[in-house]
C-alpha cells in the first residue's frame, strides 16, 4: 500500500465519522496542493453520500481527487502550451454574450408571455392544419382486463366486458380488486393500439383491419386470460384526435410565439436606439 492510498483510507475514515455532522464551515487546512491550486477536506466531504461505508467512501474520494488533480494539471499545461489564447478569449466572450442574451430573453418570455396558448388558438391551429396531423399508428379507446386462467366467474366477466355500461364497469372494478392481474380502463382517452397489444399474446398481420373489424377480443395463454373491449378506434392516416394532438400543438404555438416576441422586441430595441440617437452612424449621407 503506497503512501497516497494510505492517506486516502485514513481521510475516508475521518469523512465517515464526520459526514453526519456536515456544516458550512470556513475552509481549513488544505488536503492537497498542485500548481498553486488547493483542494480542501470539506470540498471532498461534501461529495460523499451519507451513511456510506469505508470502501465506497475511499473509492468516491479517490475518483474525485484524481479528477480534480487531473483537471488542474491539464488546464495549467494547456495554458502553457496553447498559442491561440486570443482566439480562446474571443470564443469565451462570444459564448458569455450568447448565454447572457439567452438568459435575458428567457426571463422576458417568462414575464410577458402566457404559459400556454389559449384553447381558442389551439383549436384554430388544429382546424387549419388538421390535414397535416395524420395518425402514424392505429389508436383505440376501451378497456383491457387480464385475469388468471383459474379466475372465477369468467362467464360474468365476459358479459361485463362485452357490454361495458355503468353497472358492468362497476362490477369489473369490484371484481378486479380481488381477481385481476391488471385492469386498464381507457374509455376516456386514446391509446396507441401497438402499446395495448404489447400486453396481449396476439399475432396480428394487419393492425388496421384488426381494429376496424373487432370490438371484443378474448384470448388466453398458459397462465392468463385476456379480455379486450374496443369502444372507439381510428386507423393510420386518419386525422389525429384533438385531445391527442393538443399537447404537440401547444409546443408548436409556444415556440412560434416566443420567436415572434423576440423578433418584435429586438426590432423595438433597435428602432428606439436609433430614434433616441443612441446609435451613431458615421459617413451617413445627409438628405
Amino acid at each position: 500500500m503506497n503512501k497516497f492510498t494510505l492517506i486516502l483510507l485514513l481521510f475516508s475514515a475521518v469523512l465517515i465519522n464526520s459526514c453526519g455532522h456536515k456544516t458550512q464551515e470556513v475552509k481549513g487546512k488544505p488536503f492537497l496542493e498542485v500548481e498553486g491550486k488547493y483542494l480542501y477536506a470539506d470540498e471532498i466531504q461534501q461529495i460523499i453520500p451519507p451513511n456510506v461505508n469505508a470502501e465506497d467512501s475511499t473509492e468516491i474520494s479517490t475518483s474525485y481527487i484524481k479528477k480534480w488533480v487531473t483537471d488542474v494539471l491539464m488546464y495549467e499545461n494547456a495554458k502553457r502550451n496553447v498559442s491561440n489564447k486570443a482566439e480562446i478569449d474571443e470564443l469565451v466572450e462570444s459564448y458569455r454574450k450568447s448565454l447572457t442574451i439567452h438568459q435575458y430573453q428567457q426571463k422576458l418570455i417568462e414575464q410577458r408571455l402566457p404559459k400556454e396558448p389559449s384553447e381558442e388558438d389551439l383549436k384554430a391551429f388544429y382546424n387549419e392544419y388538421s390535414s397535416q396531423l395524420a395518425l402514424k399508428d392505429n389508436i383505440i379507446k376501451g378497456l383491457l382486463l387480464i385475469v388468471p386462467q383459474n379466475a372465477p366467474k369468467l362467464a360474468n366477466v365476459r358479459a361485463w366486458v362485452q357490454n361495458p355500461n355503468a353497472k358492468s364497469l362497476e362490477n369489473i372494478d369490484k371484481y378486479s380488486i380481488q381477481n385481476a392481474i391488471s385492469y386498464d380502463y381507457f374509455g376516456d382517452k386514446w391509446l396507441e393500439l401497438s402499446e395495448v397489444l404489447k400486453k396481449i399474446p396476439l399475432k396480428i398481420d394487419d393492425a388496421s383491419r384488426f381494429v376496424s373489424s373487432n370490438r371484443f377480443v378474448e384470448t388466453s395463454d398458459s397462465t392468463q386470460h385476456y379480455f379486450l373491449r374496443i369502444l372507439a378506434y381510428k386507423t393510420v392516416g386518419q386525422v389525429e384526435p384533438y385531445e391527442m394532438a393538443r399537447k404537440r400543438i401547444s409546443v408548436i404555438l409556444l415556440n412560434k410565439q416566443k420567436a415572434e416576441f423576440i423578433t418584435k422586441f429586438e426590432d423595438e430595441l433597435y428602432n428606439d436606439a436609433v430614434s433616441n440617437e443612441n446609435v451613431t452612424f458615421y459617413n451617413k449621407k445627409k438628405k
